[in-house]
């Protein structure tokens, strides 16, 4: 993407050549000076973008995001919302007031250094993604032929993340109750935890989408617009039961209405400390539940189904490894190799040798 500049090797003229909309255009500027050829076939690209976009000027990066929010927004999730929302007014930095078309790698790249700043690399590279996003819809959009920068994510030390200890679940759901203004809050968040559903898909879960003959639940309002069965576990059914409805929000706030963004993580931080908890969040129970399903024998096509992923690489990226699974296999591993014996007859020799 972009415009190439180069001088011609018998004239010393510098030529530029582009494509807009899979037509290539290639002149010469017929000046003997690099930095008024690349200027004027800059213009000469952004003439052509306007013709292909109808005689209409290309937009700006900060008039993209405006549209991208009135168009757009209405029909994404409350992250992204926020996300872009935030970029738009905090983070265009220089880029703001440039046409699509003029954001090239270079611009880019120092906005990015930018914000590094003042931000840590995993926030830079979000900033990256919605940056790309925008641009993006105005490549769907047909304003440009496609994304007019080359720029890679920045490296980032992964560091590993919380997983419900197996043996804390109980003592911790009932931190959950006593910390919960209502039992309703308490039932959304075993619905995240036993079920894997987003915070937002807990606070909007209904009646009408249980299955008790089947046991399942199919959530009727998700992120990427599927409608997957998720089975529900013996106690998650026992808990529902009770409470059972024909219609209605399963876990409604006290006058009815639904919880909002952030309800749980107020009750979850004060739980994690009661029961010595570390890193919960709503959303490592998600990947608590995907982790424990692949440990419990579920493969990772399965797990990558019930988390209504498209992507098995996206299910990946909740998956953390649990060392309680590495020290029993390699527990087995020692057992098949006969290392085990061997180690716990030398101990036994050194033992009796003390003695």
């Amino acid at each position: 993407m972009g415009v190439t500049v180069w001088r011609h090797k018998l004239s010393a003229v510098f030529h530029y050549r582009f494509q807009v909309n899979g037509k290539r255009i290639q002149r010469s500027t017929r000046l003997r000076l690099r930095a008024p050829a690349e200027d004027l076939a800059a213009k000469e690209y952004a003439n052509a973008l306007i013709i292909a976009n109808g005689g209409q000027p290309i937009p700006t990066l900060r008039e993209m995001f405006d549209q991208w929010t009135v168009l757009r927004a209405p029909v994404a999730s409350c992250h992204h919302r926020r996300s872009v929302d935030v970029v738009r007014r905090l983070h265009l930095y220089d880029l703001g007031d440039k046409p699509l078309n003029l954001l090239t790698t270079e611009t880019i790249e120092s906005a990015r250094n930018r914000h590094l700043e003042t931000h840590a690399p995993s926030t830079v590279n979000h900033w990256l993604r919605v940056i790309k996003l925008v641009v993006n819809w105005a490549v769907a959009r047909e304003i440009l032929p496609r994304l007019p920068w080359k720029v890679k994510m920045m490296k980032v030390q992964k560091k590993p993340r919380s997983i419900m200890p197996m043996q804390v679940v109980t003592v911790w759901l009932a931190e959950v109750d006593a910390a919960a203004s209502n039992k309703s809050m308490g039932t959304a968040i075993r619905m995240m935890f036993g079920a894997g559903l987003r915070e937002a898909e807990a606070a909007g879960a209904r009646w009408e989408w249980m299955d008790w003959e089947r046991g399942t639940y199919t959530p009727g309002e998700t992120k990427g617009r599927e409608a997957v069965p998720v089975p529900l576990p013996a106690w998650l059914l026992e808990h529902l039961a009770p409470l059972r409805k024909d219609s209605g929000l399963i876990a409604p706030r006290a006058d009815g209405n639904r919880f909002g963004s952030g309800f749980a993580r107020r009750v979850i931080h004060i739980a994690n400390q009661k029961s010595s908890v570390n890193g919960i969040t709503p959303h490592r129970l998600r990947g608590s539940f995907a982790t424990l399903l692949l440990e419990a024998g579920a493969t990772l096509r399965t797990v990558q189904e019930v988390m209504r992923h498209k992507s098995p690489l996206t299910t990946m990226e909740y998956i953390e490894s649990n060392m309680e699974t590495v020290v029993a296999a390699q527990q087995r591993i020692a057992e098949k190799t006969g290392m085990l014996r061997r180690e716990s007859g030398a101990m036994q020799q050194s033992e009796l040798s003390e003695t």
